[in-house]
């Protein structure tokens, strides 16, 4: 420090006390002479007149000082209308303030609403609106890629069995039969086969119970210097005729035939009314006479 501002840390007032070695007395009036001059001699002021000690920004300072260009550097004090010398630092550098190139920003306050504390209850539902025009078909996208391998499904349920239809029969008949003034049933009296009974030995009638496509074949032994003339009938309809003209010697005669059968349908054989004197042979001891029939396909098996 410069000896117009005299302290205890300037450098000089130290090297005179330790060259000067004061009394007791005299140095306590020294301390007091120093004591006045620090009160009358006009305090250190920064270069920045009427800075707020709380602002740390000197921008701040530029901003809003009152002085056009760079800081002043001029320092003052008043006194009671007594301008008095200053005192400035002669062993420090001089102190300027900072200087910035760019202007400080411009803020602006903008304010900010929370929606959420203007929303209010939520509203009953509406109405649902009309269905929307449908649109126009896409075209159809590519093929995806093959999925993953499904478990193995549960076994199930076993399934009707095989349904299998049979229809057979064969009869014969070991007596004469001759003709008379009607339509004669040919009636037999041994059975060779009668599946299901589906023969009625009593009425000499075949019933059909499985629609479909049947074989039959009809055996007689003719009569000597007689005609033999038998019909095979379906119901009331004649379906094939058994026929031999009268000969000196006796032969067996036979006619075998398909029908398209349907449920219910009956299949029989008649000897031909006394117009004509007509027989078939046989004796109680052979069979001459034999009537057989079999189911070649059921209709249900398409």
């Amino acid at each position: 420090m410069c000896g117009s501002c005299p302290t205890s840390g300037c450098f000089p007032f130290q090297q005179m006390m330790q060259t000067h070695k004061l009394p007791g007395p005299a140095l306590s009036l020294a301390v007091l002479v120093l004591l006045y001059m620090g009160t009358v001699c006009e305090p250190y002021r920064t270069p920045f007149p009427d800075r707020d000690p709380e602002r740390s920004d000197p921008r701040a300072d530029h901003h809003h000082s009152d002085y056009p260009g760079d800081y002043s550097q001029e320092y003052h004090r008043e006194t009671s209308g007594v301008k008095r010398s200053e005192c400035q630092r002669c062993c420090d550098p001089e102190e300027e303030p900072p200087r910035y190139p760019y202007p400080s920003p411009q803020y602006q306050v903008v304010p900010h609403i929370n929606i959420t504390i203007l929303k209010g209850e939520k509203g009953d539902l509406g109405q649902r609106g009309p269905y929307g025009k449908s649109g126009k078909i896409g075209q159809a996208g590519p093929r995806g890629p093959h999925g993953l391998k499904g478990s193995k499904g549960n076994m199930g349920a076993p399934g009707d069995p095989c349904k299998t239809y049979y229809s057979a029969f064969s009869v014969g008949r070991k007596k004469a039969l001759h003709s008379n003034d009607y339509y004669q049933t040919l009636i037999f009296d041994t059975v060779f086969v009668n599946l299901y009974n589906h023969f009625n030995m009593f009425s000499g009638k075949f019933y059909c119970y499985v629609p479909g496509i049947y074989f039959f074949s009809l055996n007689v032994h003719t009569w000597n210097q007689k005609e033999t003339y038998l019909h095979i009938m379906r119901n009331e309809q004649e379906m094939a005729i058994l026929y031999a003209q009268p000969s000196d010697r006796s032969i067996m005669q036979s006619q075998s035939f398909m029908l398209d059968l349907e449920q219910n349908d009956e299949v029989w054989v008649r000897l031909f009314k006394g117009e004509r004197e007509n027989a078939v042979f046989s004796d109680d001891f052979d069979t001459y006479i034999t009537f057989s029939g079999y189911l070649i396909k059921a209709k249900s098996e398409g």
